[in-house]
């Protein structure tokens, strides 16, 4: 056979391009004095090196709405690479950032509008609704009921494996294991152990719940604030808790 008869040719795919949804940490900067940003930051990464480490970020520079607010993107970078952070683009900014941002190097991500996630959201409608009665939250509203957009998944959520549920709530009726990931702009509910990581509200929203049967979790979050393992009262381990945002800080009630 001759040695190039394996050889691919113009007729062989050699790539697919492909939608996808992974989960990304924004970084809000509030402004531009990068050596107090580099020391804010060493002590928030040596809190959860584990959490940040080779993290993918998006630079969100929404809260710097001066023209003077100018960014040194290089140094930005380089501060970001050496903190072992991986910055992937900017979101939002003035047009005068947005270009020396692109000078060096970093796009601009555009958000999908509201309508694009809600046709998205329903596209992965399960085929029936499951009746789930509201949580009654001490001393707070009772959590409303399960929005429409609501995901259920009914199968055991192994290592590696990522679930989001877009534009509302996503229900667990299976254990989760160390190692995966589940993402909910809404609720999360675990009819089970959850053994890997829940992020709820990853859209902002406050009001978000995690309830599960079992808190063994190697990551908890709502609307960007979380807990490690590590930071998980021992006295909570193991047991059916409802978690919530209060004050601007993580909240688990047992349930």
């Amino acid at each position: 056979m001759s040695r190039h008869a394996s050889l691919p040719t113009d007729t062989t795919l050699m790539f697919q391009l492909k939608g996808g949804l992974y989960p990304l940490t924004a970084l809000q900067l509030l402004g531009n004095d990068l050596p107090v940003f580099e020391r804010q930051l060493t002590i928030k990464i040596e809190q959860a090196p584990k959490f940040f480490n080779n993290a993918p970020v998006v630079i969100d520079l929404q809260k710097l709405h001066q023209p003077s607010t100018l960014i040194d993107f290089k140094k930005l970078i380089e501060i970001l690479l050496h903190k072992k952070l991986i910055p992937v683009g900017i979101k939002g900014g003035l047009p005068e950032q947005q270009a020396a941002a692109a000078l060096a190097g970093l796009p601009t991500l555009q958000e999908g509008t509201k309508e694009t996630q809600k046709t998205e959201a329903a596209a992965e409608l399960p085929p029936a609704a499951l009746s789930i009665p509201p949580a009654e939250i001490a001393g707070k509203k009772p959590v409303d009921s399960l929005s429409s957009n609501s995901r259920i998944i009914k199968d055991p959520i192994r290592s590696g494996q990522q679930i989001y549920a877009r534009g509302g709530d996503l229900i667990v009726l299976a254990p989760v294991s160390h190692g995966a990931e589940l993402l909910a702009d809404g609720n999360i509910h675990i009819y089970g152990p959850l053994r890997g990581r829940a992020l709820a509200g990853v859209s902002g929203d406050p009001n978000a719940h995690i309830f599960c049967q079992s808190l063994e979790a190697e990551l908890i979050s709502i609307a960007g604030q979380y807990k490690i393992s590590e930071d998980i009262d021992p006295a909570l381990w193991r047991l059916p808790v409802d978690i919530s945002l209060d004050a601007g800080r993580l909240h688990i009630r047992p349930l």
